[in-house]
């Protein structure tokens, strides 16, 4: 059986949600990364398997998904827990209510954290030496969002485990990414320590990989 295809980059957080998945899923992936400083995502070779020139992508036969929370949706839907015969795996959810709860979840990883601790971290690190009062507008803003986010984010983890169903989910991996990686924008997890005790038992899951 020949593996999905995943478009990505190494530094893509996005893409990093997906690998995290397959690799506690399992599941084999002929990763092929893009070279984002040729600007390589706006290539016409690119653009025709993804036209919003963005990573990352999944192509699995005659199927492609360009959003992240819809390969991890994908990929926790259609694989089973390693050793396990049923489908789909534990990340995910056969039952509607508990799909809309991950995916309620997910919804928060895509604007919340994702215009918070995330758009600080891309600035901070992609774009050190820009200081325009834009620019610096934008940052503040997005710790603002930032520090609310993990707020809410702490409020839900000082009185569950997971995010939600009681067990790890593509919730969890989901907001997990950019929550991570929010000292790199200078956003500090100390004040957090639900989140940071979250973020331990997410590296203690079996197959868990750490960021490159």
């Amino acid at each position: 059986m020949t593996p999905s295809k995943l478009y990505s980059w190494p530094g893509s957080g996005n893409g990093y949600k997906i690998r995290l998945l397959a690799s506690l899923l399992g599941i084999k992936l002929d990763v092929v990364n893009i070279d984002r400083r040729s600007d390589e995502h706006h290539s016409a070779e690119f653009l025709a398997i993804n036209p919003r020139g963005q990573v990352p992508v999944l192509v699995d036969g005659d199927k492609t998904f360009t959003d992240s929370a819809a390969i991890l949706t994908y990929l926790a839907g259609s694989y089973p827990n390693p050793g396990s015969i049923k489908a789909p795996s534990s990340f995910w959810s056969n039952d509607i209510a508990e799909q809309a709860a991950i995916i309620d979840w997910l919804a928060f990883a895509a604007s919340w954290i994702q215009t918070g601790v995330a758009t600080a971290r891309y600035i901070r690190l992609f774009h050190p030496d820009d200081t325009s009062a834009s620019t610096e507008s934008i940052v503040a803003r997005a710790t603002v969002k930032g520090h609310k986010s993990l707020e809410i984010l702490q409020a839900r983890l000082l009185a569950n485990e997971w995010l939600v169903l009681g067990r790890p989910t593509i919730a969890d991996i989901a907001v997990f990414v950019y929550v991570s990686l929010a000292p790199a924008g200078n956003i500090s997890l100390e004040p957090y320590p639900a989140i940071q005790n979250w973020i331990a038992r997410i590296h203690d899951l079996p197959g868990f990989i750490p960021f490159e």
